[in-house]
């Protein structure tokens, strides 16, 4: 039986719980993988092919090749295994995380050192806020609930 999850009602937010960490284990070890430099040539010369060589699921796959972070991590992604598939690509922590949220790198910054987002409109799902999935460019408001 699954526990109490009062944690699922935060906005742009999924936590990584046991369940997650179950259902995204061979995306993460896959993420794992790209911490050797010939695991990162083979994947960036044929990511498919790099991909079908793990257990992933295929909408895990495809969360992988589109680059959709918030997606890899409402399929059982861990943010710092993912943080591996950005680095394969050049991209910073901060990059990732400003394409999480549709903004640029700069703007992230700047939203982080003046204090992050507001909790106005973010305390729970449904309300107006600008971490409302509705708000975000790879939330759920894109996709089919299937995601």
């Amino acid at each position: 039986m699954a526990l109490d999850k009062p944690y699922q009602d935060v906005p742009g937010t999924t936590i990584f719980d046991a369940e997650q960490s179950r259902l995204g284990y061979h995306l993460n070890q896959f993420c794992m993988s790209l911490m050797k430099a010939e695991n990162r040539a083979r994947f960036k010369a044929n990511e498919r092919a790099y991909l079908d060589e793990w257990l992933m699921t295929e909408e895990q796959k495809q969360a992988v090749l589109a680059r959709d972070l918030n997606w890899c991590i409402r399929l059982g992604g861990n943010i710092y295994f993912l943080a591996k598939i950005g680095a394969t690509d050049g991209k910073s922590f901060q990059q990732m995380a400003g394409s999480m949220t549709g903004m640029t790198e700069e703007e992230y910054r700047d939203m982080m050192i003046a204090g992050g987002r507001s909790v106005e409109g973010n305390r729970v799902v449904g309300e107006d806020g600008n971490a409302q999935a509705h708000r975000q460019p790879q939330g759920k408001a894109g996709r089919k609930e299937a995601h």
